[in-house]
């Protein structure tokens, strides 16, 4: 077949395909890039695991929309830790992964051509997933420390706007959002009629007594908010590929449709391993967090070194640093040779849509205190050489 084209020739391939195929040809390479967690899931999943062995129809398929008891578990959840109710206006919906929850949410509220204001830098994913919709993504720039900029989302709404995004710890800046800039946003999406998408995959990664706050938890917001989870993080589930969302009621049986043609349901073995997980509850994540907080720490103190070179803005939350480094050079060349002479690896920033300057993304979560005290002394080293001798 000749002169084949399609919509996917718009989207951008996936950068950690890229890179970790960098890491293969550099043995050695210490990696700063893929944002995972250290540990593994909690043990009493294998409980869950052989609940679902235990039970001959399992086999089969299961409800598009997830087992009963996992989200019976996930209502205590919501309760508990997010302060949001779910009522006879809202539903939940489990997904494989988080990733999956975003994807359902874009194609039930677009049509071809619409639009979603994602702020920059944005979740490269995100912004995949709107444009295979066959829809605009909307950068909207945020303020020097990564914040929230409601007069430049504003600006940006058009009649075609369906919803604004937030990330919120954020992946790729770790910033939090504060709360009242979460409710002015949230406050704006009722106001001008359109959604409001809140992926908190990272809840439960804040740190120095900074305090997560999920939109949902807003009175009266249930209509046009729509909310987004994943167990990938906390508790150590990323190839498990479970997540769940929270969507007005109106928007159930659309989420159905394409959950149905795409997935038909979550699997159902990583569902009975998710039940145990929660059942363990936030506690799992938090114990393993003061152990990242010290990596944190460390890289903090390393990267204020070269503050000469690099601007650090401060960030409270996820495990994710993104350096704007004071250079001319290409953001994937420079990380193409960190990779090849230097042994360890980063993300360019124009993945995460910094179109302008050179910038890097740093992951944290992956690597206990020593390893990660080599990643950074190698980092550092090779931006010191790398900037200074450009």
């Amino acid at each position: 077949m000749t002169n084949f084209t399609s919509r996917m020739d718009r989207v951008q391939s996936p950068i950690i395909p890229i890179v970790g195929q960098l890491i293969k040809d550099n043995p050695g390479t210490i990696s700063l890039g893929q944002g995972v967690v250290y540990y593994s899931p909690p043990p009493e999943v294998i409980e869950g695991i052989s609940q679902f062995l235990n039970q001959p129809n399992n086999n089969q398929y299961k409800s598009v929309q997830g087992i009963n008891s996992l989200i019976e578990q996930i209502i205590r959840k919501l309760q508990e830790d997010n302060h949001t109710n779910i009522n006879s206006t809202r539903s939940i919906m489990v997904t494989a992964g988080a990733n999956m929850a975003f994807m359902n949410a874009i194609l039930a509220i677009t049509h071809a051509g619409d639009e979603i204001i994602l702020n920059t830098p944005y979740y490269f994913n995100h912004e995949m997933a709107i444009t295979m919709a066959n829809c605009h993504p909307i950068l909207v720039n945020t303020d020097d420390n990564y914040q929230l900029s409601l007069d430049n989302i504003k600006a940006a709404i058009t009649p075609k706007t369906r919803a604004i995004v937030t990330i919120s710890p954020n992946n790729p800046t770790g910033v939090v959002y504060s709360e009242s800039s979460i409710k002015e946003v949230n406050q704006l999406c009722r106001e001008k009629g359109i959604y409001h998408i809140s992926d908190e995959a990272y809840e439960y990664f804040i740190y120095d007594g900074i305090k997560h706050f999920s939109p949902a938890s807003i009175i009266d917001s249930d209509d046009y908010t729509i909310s987004l989870y994943s167990l990938s993080k906390a508790y150590g589930f990323a190839s498990w590929r479970i997540g769940y969302m929270v969507v007005p009621n109106h928007l159930l049986q659309p989420v159905k449709k394409i959950q149905d043609t795409i997935l038909i349901c979550p699997p159902v073995i990583a569902q009975y391993a998710a039940l145990n997980a929660l059942k363990v509850g936030k506690k799992y994540c938090e114990n393993h967090l003061q152990e990242i907080n010290q990596v944190r720490k460390i890289f903090i103190q390393y990267i204020q070194e070269i503050n000469d070179i690099c601007t650090l803005v401060p960030s409270e939350g996820g495990f994710y640093f993104f350096l704007r480094i004071h250079t001319e050079m290409n953001d994937f060349e420079l990380v193409k040779k960190l990779i090849e002479n230097y042994k360890i690896a980063v993300l360019p920033g124009s993945t995460f849509g910094m179109k302008k300057g050179c910038y890097l993304r740093i992951a944290y979560g992956a690597l206990q205190q020593e390893t990660a005290t080599k990643g950074i002394e190698r980092l550092v080293q090779g931006l010191k050489h790398l900037i200074n001798t450009v």
